[in-house]
């Protein structure tokens, strides 16, 4: 599957609230780390996230992948998103927001998925207090710190 192809169906998946066939694209044991929700390991959690986490409080959602750029083992892709939100506050309103997919690959599936996600223009979409988003920050704010790579940064 090529790349773009390969990307096409991630996002499908997601739209058409298809959990296996997105799980499918991951290696056995892949991990997908979501902006929202954290880590989900192995093909069964992948597939749960989507078609449990993901569509729990949303609904409608639209993904698309632009100017993808990979080096083999490595894939990087600007993407946009979308959904609409059950969640009484946001008065079904469409959050939105953009971001880079960064994807790890072997044998041609995906072994690890991590984002950048710019999500503060949704939590205004959603209507949340300011003091949910203080919250949310915070908590992006104190897993990068748990990351390796920001260890330098730290000292």
């Amino acid at each position: 599957m090529t790349i773009t192809a390969m990307l096409r169906a991630f996002c499908d998946a997601v739209e058409q609230r298809n959990g296996k066939a997105f799980a499918d694209l991951f290696t056995e044991d892949g991990v997908y780390h979501d902006v929202f929700y954290g880590a989900f390991g192995g093909r069964a959690a992948i597939a749960e996230m989507i078609d449990d986490w993901f569509y729990r409080t949303a609904t409608d959602f639209r993904w698309d992948m632009h100017e993808p750029v990979s080096d083999g083992p490595t894939l990087y892709a600007r993407y946009t998103f979308s959904y609409r939100s059950t969640l009484p506050e946001a008065k079904g309103a469409r959050a939105m927001f953009e971001g880079v997919a960064i994807m790890k690959l072997r044998d041609g599936g995906i072994v690890e998925y991590h984002e950048v996600a710019n999500t503060a223009p949704a939590f205004v979409d959603l209507k949340f207090a300011p003091e949910r988003i203080a919250k949310i920050v915070a908590k992006q704010g104190a897993a990068l710190k748990t990351r390796p790579e920001m260890k330098r940064h730290l000292a």
